[in-house]
């Protein structure tokens, strides 16, 4: 079968390899999966660079946590799956619900990813595919889809007539504008581009800033809710942004730490929280459940994935560069 790799050491594009390997077979309690799409996170791009936990990975290593595709086998003692069954991979092959383990196995790095025309993956690994959406479309539940949906839904409790600001147009930032507007919430959101704004405002976004230019946004979105500021914050970008997430979340309103991008800038210390009673939650990828509490509602509410471009297999490459060149709206994927 064809596969890529990041090879062991790899501290650039040029480390990822498309290599030949042979065909795996499902062992009691796996199923094997011939792969029909994956799809690409910011994180692949650090790990790819050598920049992610841990710095360069220390085997060749089948990159990218989001997958999906249709149960081929399975091996002795699997309930859940049969084959023919389409199933999307979860973020972490040994989390399931409940706290995390000790050593939670992450796909794409620890653990051997999504990239291949076929994978063998713990039954616990792997959950059900919505129906009624394109391999290429569910691929992209796994790490920003169910980010967005465990901050919003299972951290911040989501209610009906809140406001939430989306920092940007990526990934978990789309999904967040989706999953708030499910949950029937008012929702703001920044970039530097017009045509994206434009693309977030057909999504059912209620206000949009473009911050090149208005470098203060914070100020524009104090502007946009009468001085009261907002609810949730889905902070996609991290320590560059952070301080007027500070300045624009309302009393008693929550930010979602979840982007890793920028330097960081003067002023982080949370202080200013204190005086709102405003909290800061740590987010990473959540357990299996979340993941399928998100399917499940996105079946409920025909809600579908925004998928930027698709690229085939052999130009994974491409898929890379193109997201990493930030041109994309929502997610990236790749054909299998």
């Amino acid at each position: 079968m064809r596969a890529y790799v990041v090879e062991k050491g790899a501290d650039s594009l040029d480390g990822l390899t498309q290599v030949e390997m042979e065909r795996p077979s499902a062992g009691p309690g796996e199923v094997l999966v011939r792969m029909r799409a994956a799809a690409l996170n910011y994180r692949d791009q650090a790990i790819v660079a050598g920049k992610y936990i841990g710095g360069s990975v220390p085997r060749d290593t089948i990159p990218l946590s989001d997958g999906a595709g249709e149960v081929e086998a399975v091996g002795e003692g699997v309930s859940r799956f049969k084959p023919g069954d389409r199933v999307i991979t979860a973020f972490f092959a040994n989390w399931s619900e409940g706290p995390p383990p000790a050593k939670p196995a992450a796909l794409g790095s620890p653990f051997d990813g999504a990239l291949a025309e076929y994978r063998v993956f713990p039954e616990a690994g792997l959950a059900a595919a919505p129906p009624d959406l394109s391999f290429e479309e569910a691929a992209t539940l796994t790490c920003a889809g169910s980010t967005a949906w465990q901050g919003l839904v299972i951290r911040a409790g989501i209610k009906p007539g809140q406001t939430v600001l989306c920092l940007g147009t990526g990934g978990v930032s789309i999904y967040g504008l989706q999953i708030a507007k499910m949950a029937g919430a008012k929702v703001i959101i920044t970039s530097s581009s017009d045509d994206k704004l434009d693309r977030a405002r057909k999504l059912g976004a209620d206000a949009t800033i473009n911050y090149a230019k208005t470098p203060e946004w914070q100020d524009e979105v104090m502007r946009l809710t009468a001085g009261r500021g907002v609810d949730i914050v889905v902070e996609a970008v991290g320590p560059a942004t952070l301080v007027k997430s500070y300045q624009c979340v309302a009393y008693r309103g929550q930010i979602l730490l979840i982007g890793v991008i920028g330097a960081p800038g003067e002023g982080l210390f949370p202080h200013p929280l204190m005086f709102k009673g405003a909290t800061l939650h740590g987010l990473f990828v959540g357990p299996r459940v979340d993941l399928e509490g998100l399917a499940q509602a996105m079946t409920v509410n025909g809600m579908r994935p925004v998928v930027d471009k698709v690229f085939p297999f052999d130009q994974a490459r491409e898929a890379y560069e193109y997201e990493f060149s930030g041109k994309h709206f929502g997610k990236v994927a790749i054909a299998i």
